[in-house]
């Protein structure tokens, strides 16, 4: 559909998905959209979209599509978004997170265009394609897990976990304790949230129960391996937070809908100024101690600022020089550190630097990589480092970096302090996004084969 400058045009498609926000497979699923041209001239034009939910009750939300044209989107109100190239992602603000069954949202924006401007397609809303009607999938038996999981694994091959975090499951086969913990608005009451059995995945519903008609925060995310390095609200430091005090905002339990075992669960939405941390931990690597660590991220939701992090970092939260910090950074900023392609990238935030490989700035081996679900790995010994990543959904890991440290001074040997980050750089530089599920530290550099058995076990987990 071509538009003239006037020209006003709405599409209505059906079926809608959701992207970063994934509703849960066994769900009744259905959504139109209409997509309205209000008004257009050179270069540029405003739209509105409204979502129309045909299925179950929505809890948070995350409208999905492509355009056409290359055009993108200059200002949107009543939603925030991301774009990558032509691929559009717009999720709800909160205040609009809940549609009901027959109820609709809608959002507005200010785009531009070269050419020609003509309607995107298809729409997907929680990463459902809109097809006008409403499907309810058949009830799948729900897989038992594993008996052998991440940290079941690293232990056999002598590198065990001293930090392992999930909002999504058990990370231990005879774990049966709490994942997080939330917090409601309505009333500041809080309520852990644990596994539906041992070793299993989370017990979303609980959350659901507890959290009806109100929103809840996610103010600890507890820590399995026995060592007590929970994450929770992170301090101010070199830059302070934006909630009272200086702390960095709570992520809203409700933005990052999945599904695990066939069964929903949620992830962990960072917004920028977002942030957890343990400044006081128990066993992390210090020095140039060897470790290893991975995270299950969310390949699409990500952004220029500094820093998506998840790992190793200075226990005052401030900078405290070159290889002070060894944590997993995934986005697509550029000042210190990229590899290939326009990004985003798996790379390793040492402090002052973001590094794609042994070079400063720009290594070729370092792929661009934005799996829906992204398994992100980081390890590092004495004078020795690597990256690896892969899709989490489904196939093997890829080497994108081996060898030894950076070329910079300050790196060999490293200075690492053993606080955990998730969100945040080590400063507290707070401007990143990004979505985590899961993810463990280990003592010890792991193997290769010990990582390959660990991504084997997250497919078979069918993050979805």
């Amino acid at each position: 559909m071509r538009l003239s400058a006037a020209a006003v045009a709405a599409l209505s498609t059906a079926g809608v998905g959701i992207a970063a926000t994934h509703v849960a497979s066994a769900a009744a699923a259905g959504c139109e959209v209409t997509y309205a041209v209000t008004n257009q001239w050179p270069g540029g034009f405003g739209a509105n979209v409204s979502v129309h939910n045909l299925g179950d009750p929505i809890n948070g939300w995350k409208l999905t599509w492509s355009f056409p044209a290359g055009q993108t989107i200059t200002q949107l109100w009543n939603g925030t978004y991301t774009q990558s190239g032509a691929q559009v992602t717009v999720s709800d603000v909160g205040y609009n997170a809940g549609i009901p069954s027959g109820g609709s949202t809608g959002f507005g924006f200010n785009g531009a265009y070269s050419g020609s401007n003509p309607v995107p397609s298809s729409f997907a809303l929680n990463g459902v394609t809109c097809t006008g009607g409403v499907s309810t999938p058949t009830p799948t038996v729900t897989p038992p897990p594993p008996s052998s999981l991440p940290c079941d694994i690293y232990a056999s091959g002598g590198t065990p976990c001293v930090a392992a975090h999930s909002t999504t499951r058990a990370l231990y086969a005879s774990y049966n304790g709490p994942l997080y913990q939330v917090r409601r608005s309505s009333d500041n009451a809080t309520r852990d949230i644990g596994v539906l059995s041992a070793g299993g995945g989370a017990d979303a519903a609980a959350q659901d129960s507890f959290c009806a008609g109100t929103t809840c925060l996610i103010t600890v995310i507890y820590d399995q391996s026995g060592r007590n390095n929970r994450l929770t609200q992170a301090p101010p430091g070199g830059f302070p937070g934006p909630a009272p005090g200086g702390y960095d905002n709570l992520a809203t339990a409700t933005k990052a809908p999945t599904t695990v075992y066939g069964r929903k669960a949620y992830g962990v939405y960072v917004d920028p100024g977002v942030g957890y941390r343990n400044n006081a931990t128990n066993g992390i690597a210090k020095g140039d101690q060897p470790e290893g660590m991975y995270a299950i991220f969310d390949g699409t939701h990500y952004n220029g600022g500094c820093c998506f992090d998840y790992g190793n970092a200075e226990t005052n939260s401030r900078d405290n020089g070159n290889g002070t910090m060894e944590a997993i950074y995934f986005g697509n900023i550029k000042v210190w550190g990229y590899g290939a392609g326009n990004g985003p990238w798996i790379m390793a935030d040492l402090e002052n630097g973001l590094f794609s490989g042994v070079n400063q700035k720009y290594n070729a081996n370092d792929p661009t990589i934005s799996h829906r679900y992204l398994t992100a790995i980081v390890k590092g010994e004495p004078n020795h480092w690597a990256i690896r990543g892969g899709n989490a959904q489904s196939g093997s890991l890829s080497t994108f970096y081996n060898g030894p440290r950076p070329n910079v001074p300050g790196y060999n040997p490293m200075k690492k302090e053993g606080a955990i980050i998730l969100g945040i750089g080590g400063d507290n530089s707070h401007g990143a996004a990004g979505t985590f599920y899961e993810g463990v530290m280990t003592s010890g550099y792991p193997t290769d084969a010990t990582e390959n058995a660990v991504q084997a076990n997250i497919v078979a987990a069918g993050y979805r």
